[in-house]
């Protein structure tokens, strides 16, 4: 099989999801399984949108792994200690390390070239966190002394911007934390102080976890470009079932790597597909999940866009609530 991130046709594109779904249907289980249930002969799977894509909710009630390998990691989806939680088992952290560093270096620049900042407490608090992984990894190739986590030590977390002024600084956050960052800042500091906020990349990784009330994305991005001051308002998009990530760069529109792919099925019709700029259920084709499952039809809204650029436009109804999903836009 080709390299995933050689790719550099729609023809390698497809060449390669043919090839990895004729793998995962020989190898993964629960998927074959799936394909099998819908009595479909996988041998006249010869365009992408022929290709089964396995609920979302398998990760939840059943191990989703190549029969070739064996592995101890997994990854863990945020959540209450009642909800039925998924994991992704990961058989090759390689996989992930290089999906993490070229998604970033394509989308924002080299890792080596930054401090990273991580304002992610409700991550931080469970084990397990995809999220942890990419933001520790990003940490370990940039190698800046300052790089560091922060849980609800606001005052030392603004102090330590305060030192960085003329320094290139990424800090993740989850949603409802740069929120309260943002209140702390205003109600402690006077407006002048939030100045050396200005050269800050922010990456909001979505989610308010119950601690805040619901907005859409335009209005969170816009709260958070007032009070930071800046237009560099990024967010990134992904989730425990995946190893790959998409990029939006302040505009709520998100790009994917050339091994990602989003595709609009219609919501009631799992096999048929949504026009671009209609709204549907969003299926999401991962090319680095080649050991779990590579084609996930998520429970979230979205459309896609001109480009190959996409918006996450909320959750179907009904569906848990879950870590890394995208408020309502």
């Amino acid at each position: 099989m080709k390299s995933i991130f050689n790719i550099r046709t729609e023809q390698d594109f497809i060449d390669i999801c043919l090839e990895t779904f004729r793998y995962q249907y020989e190898n993964i289980e629960v998927y074959r399984k799936f394909v099998d249930f819908l009595k479909i002969n996988p041998t006249d799977i010869n365009e992408l949108t022929k290709i089964p894509f396995l609920p979302i909710e398998m990760f939840k009630n059943h191990q989703v792994l190549d029969k070739n390998v064996t592995t101890d990691l997994f990854f863990q989806s945020s959540g209450t200690t009642q909800m039925n939680l998924s994991k992704h088992f990961i058989a090759d952290e390689s996989i992930y390390q290089e999906s993490i560093y070229k998604s970033f270096d394509r989308f924002i620049g080299k890792p080596e070239d930054f401090i990273f900042l991580g304002l992610l407490p409700s991550y931080l608090e469970k084990q397990n966190s995809s999220l942890i992984y990419m933001v520790d990894y990003l940490m370990k190739k940039s190698a800046k002394p300052e790089n560091g986590y922060f849980l609800y030590n606001h005052s030392d977390l603004f102090e330590l911007l305060n030192t960085l002024q003329d320094k290139k600084v990424i800090l993740f956050g989850v949603s409802f934390a740069l929120l309260d960052f943002l209140d702390y800042c205003q109600a402690e500091r006077s407006e002048d102080s939030l100045n050396f906020l200005e050269n800050l990349v922010v990456i909001e990784t979505g989610g308010m976890k119950g601690r805040k009330e619901e907005m859409t994305k335009d209005e969170l991005l816009k709260i958070l470009k007032d009070g930071f001051k800046t237009d560099k308002i990024y967010s990134e998009y992904s989730m425990t079932e995946l190893l790959s990530q998409a990029y939006s760069l302040g505009q709520n529109i998100y790009e994917c790597p050339g091994w990602m792919r989003i595709l609009v099925r219609n919501a009631e019709d799992p096999f048929s597909y949504e026009k671009e700029g209609r709204t549907g259920a969003v299926n999401i084709i991962d090319l680095a999940n080649i050991h779990s499952c590579a084609f996930i039809a998520t429970q979230d809204l979205g459309k896609t866009l001109p480009g190959g650029k996409f918006q996450v436009l909320g959750r179907i109804d009904h569906s848990d609530i879950r870590g890394c999903s995208l408020l309502v836009s």
